[in-house]
């Protein structure tokens, strides 16, 4: 794909400045027209949706509705619903130190902003971001990711029919174009995608002092202990896991498997995977329901991190099949995968589960606490006491207990990370906040208590002030 001339990028940002000088002004009412649009024109392609995504990622139709359209459109009829509200001044009351004035928090809109979006999910990851963004009034540039160009494809006509360039724009291309992107001063910078380039994406913003939201990723752990429903575990682990054939920021890298129900769940995981995808290496070669590694290149990673931990004394307990040409890893299960394999401390990003065993659960804490904070914590556990100590001993963008992904579809919860797994948090009012600038505004009343003490600090004044300070340390 070509990079986008640094000429047509410089005058798409400058022909958005004055729009996002006037959008300051938008309503509520001319907010939702424009989401409105969006989600019908988005529902509008389905079908053309399906045939990109068939060729970029092959995958299942039934999985770009539930994790691509799905997802967009019900972030549009949530800030629909309660954009009104959010937009609402809030007051605030009036504090000691402040008595006699009235205050109130604006949410306005931050201005220009830039989303960068990853391969994984291009639709979710971009169009998401939009509805928030759109929400709080701002104008956008979207930079998909160069791996998936005819998804991209559809995303610019969409985006072209709905909107005037001068609000919101797609550039494409590859790193060229997004160095181009980050070195232009955005009020806002919304990314997804790899630590690694979060921290490159951050520096640039550094440069401007722009603010950033950055969704990452990271190896996020599943607990399963000895009280768990272990087929229920199992099943909904491999849910996550294998949907996009693994290629989720939020699915489960690795799980740790108490000692006396691990055969129960390595058994329960081969007989689920031979259900949804076949019986045979041939059949779940053939499947239509596992999607493909989004290039040779990602597949042959993957392929390599297998082999390395197999090499180094992991057991292969099922799959291990993979072909990079075709773009292809079968669903595989690892047990006993050592620390100083790859896998041990690479995200995995694919349809790979390594299981370890544990006795104790300090034990799995401090394992977790030791890395990176992740993205998403999963517990399977059927006591009370176990789920609050491990949210209370532990840190995650996320937790689900005895469920998995499904903290990222409930638009009333914070979708984000923390350091590594990410910075700022997306979704519902979360996302309209990330692209808001919550402004304090404090108006005067008729006394003006300050007046109390303007120079020369006389004796009455002084004491006046030690006894506000004394008064403090009594309330």
């Amino acid at each position: 794909m070509d990079d986008t001339t640094p000429q047509l990028i410089q005058h798409l940002f400058e022909r958005q400045a004055p729009t996002a000088l006037a959008l300051r002004e938008s309503t509520a009412k001319q907010r939702i027209h424009k989401l409105r649009r969006l989600r019908d024109a988005l529902l509008q392609r389905r079908e053309a949706w399906m045939a990109a995504f068939e060729t970029d990622l092959r995958k299942p139709p039934l999985e770009v509705d539930l994790t691509e359209l799905l997802p967009v459109a019900d972030e549009a009829r949530h800030a629909i619903s309660h954009l009104a509200r959010w937009m609402r001044p809030r007051r605030v009351a009036a504090t000691l130190t402040t008595l006699g004035t009235t205050a109130r928090v604006l949410c306005q809109p931050r201005g220009r902003c830039l989303i960068i979006g990853p391969w994984n999910y291009p639709v979710n990851t971009l169009l998401g971001p939009l509805v928030s963004a759109i929400a709080a009034g701002n104008t956008v540039i979207l930079k998909p990711s160069e791996f998936t160009p005819h998804v991209n494809a559809v995303v610019a006509e969409l985006i072209a029919e709905v909107f005037d360039p001068a609000e919101i724009a797609v550039v494409q291309g590859g790193a060229a174009t997004a160095q181009h992107l980050l070195a232009l001063p955005f009020d806002h910078v919304f990314f997804t995608g790899s630590p690694a380039v979060g921290k490159i994406v951050m520096a640039a913003a550094a440069q401007h002092l722009a603010s950033v939201t950055l969704e990452l990723g990271g190896k996020s752990p599943a607990i399963v202990d000895e009280t768990a429903d272990v087929e229920r575990a199992a099943d909904l682990i491999l849910w996550g896991k294998l949907t996009n054939a693994g290629q989720t920021c939020v699915a489960p890298d690795h799980v740790f498997v108490h000692r006396s129900v691990r055969e129960r769940f390595v058994q329960r995981c081969r007989e689920t995977i031979e259900a949804r995808y076949g019986a045979s290496d041939a059949a779940v070669a053939a499947s239509p329901d596992l999607a493909r590694m989004i290039t040779p290149r990602h597949a042959g990673r993957l392929g390599a991190l297998i082999d390395d931990a197999h090499a180094r004394g992991a057991t292969v307990l099922a799959g291990g099949a993979h072909d990079a040409a075709a773009r292809y890893v079968a669903p595989t299960l690892l047990g006993d995968v050592p620390a100083e394999a790859r896998m041990a401390s690479e995200e995995i990003f694919g349809p790979v589960l390594p299981i370890e065993t544990f006795d104790t659960l300090d034990a799995v804490i401090h394992r977790v606490n030791a890395a990176p904070k992740p993205l998403a914590l999963y517990l399977f556990s059927q006591r009370k006491r176990t789920a609050a100590r491990v949210i209370e001993q532990t840190s995650s963008g996320g937790v689900c207990v005895n469920h998995c992904m499904q903290q990222y579809a409930h638009a009333g919860l914070p979708f984000g990370g923390v350091n590594h797994s990410g910075i700022g948090s997306a979704h519902g009012v979360f996302g309209f906040k990330a692209f808001s600038h919550e402004r304090a505004v404090l108006a005067a009343g008729r006394m003006t208590l300050v007046s109390l003490f303007y120079p020369p600090y006389t004796g009455w004044k002084t004491g006046l002030g030690r006894r506000l300070v004394q008064a403090l340390g009594w309330i």
